[in-house]
């Protein structure tokens, strides 16, 4: 399914909580000024913590995926309220959640919100396939997942966009099935194993100088 994806970025001297305000009212602008069928957000809400086997950065960030919009209307993200880029993407969902909780409501739990490039000099089809037949299994087989949201990047729809080839979300019905390695990577055993494992595949695709993880928040404000 296509979809719309706008990202928002926060300044260092801006709070978390701050942030988050400041992204709910900017999701009721794109409600009013786009008209989408759906509108959620996965943005950043808290500091992650400070020793993580997965290197979430500090930043703060808010990615909105838009479908159905029913306005040719013209929005100006500049200025205060940070947009860094809009594309167009072809969403996949491989497993999803049932959703029984209110609009406006965090989804339960916690997201892993990645923003990634092919890796330098591999073929696109080849980039695609290790990442739609390889990593997407691997990951459904190792990690408790709940909800997998793979987006892969079309065009860029805002001008002066930074370019990304994937946006991922994952998310997780537990905090501790992503920030414990004994139940994201477990059963505790295979443990190094299968980080190893998911280190040389990600690696086999991924540009990882560039790769941006992000300890994120779920919110619906249109199902």
């Amino acid at each position: 399914m296509q979809k719309e994806i706008y990202i928002f970025r926060g300044s260092c001297s801006e709070s978390y909580k701050s942030f988050a305000r400041r992204m709910f009212d900017v999701a009721d602008i794109l409600l009013e000024q786009f008209g989408p069928d759906a509108l959620k957000a996965s943005l950043t809400t808290r500091r992650p913590p400070r020793f993580s086997v997965i290197p979430f950065r500090n930043d703060k960030i808010a990615v909105f995926s838009l479908t159905g919009r029913t306005k040719d209307s013209v929005l100006v993200f500049g200025g205060e309220h940070g947009c860094s880029g809009g594309y167009l993407v072809e969403e996949a969902i491989p497993v999803a959640y049932e959703k029984t909780w209110e609009d406006r409501i965090p989804t339960p739990g916690i997201c892993l919100l990645t923003l990634f490039h092919s890796k330098p000099g591999l073929d696109y089809k080849l980039f695609i396939s290790r990442w739609h037949k390889g990593h997407t299994p691997l990951s459904l087989k190792l990690h408790p997942l709940w909800n997998y949201n793979r987006n892969v990047v079309k065009e860029s729809i805002t001008e002066n966009a930074p370019w990304y080839d994937g946006i991922v979300e994952e998310q997780f019905q537990e905090g501790s099935h992503l920030l414990n390695p004994l139940i994201f990577f477990g059963p505790p055993l295979k443990v190094p194993w299968h980080m190893w494992q998911v280190l040389a595949d990600t690696k086999s695709f991924i540009d990882m100088k560039r790769i941006e993880t992000y300890l994120a928040t779920e919110v619906h404000f249109l199902s």
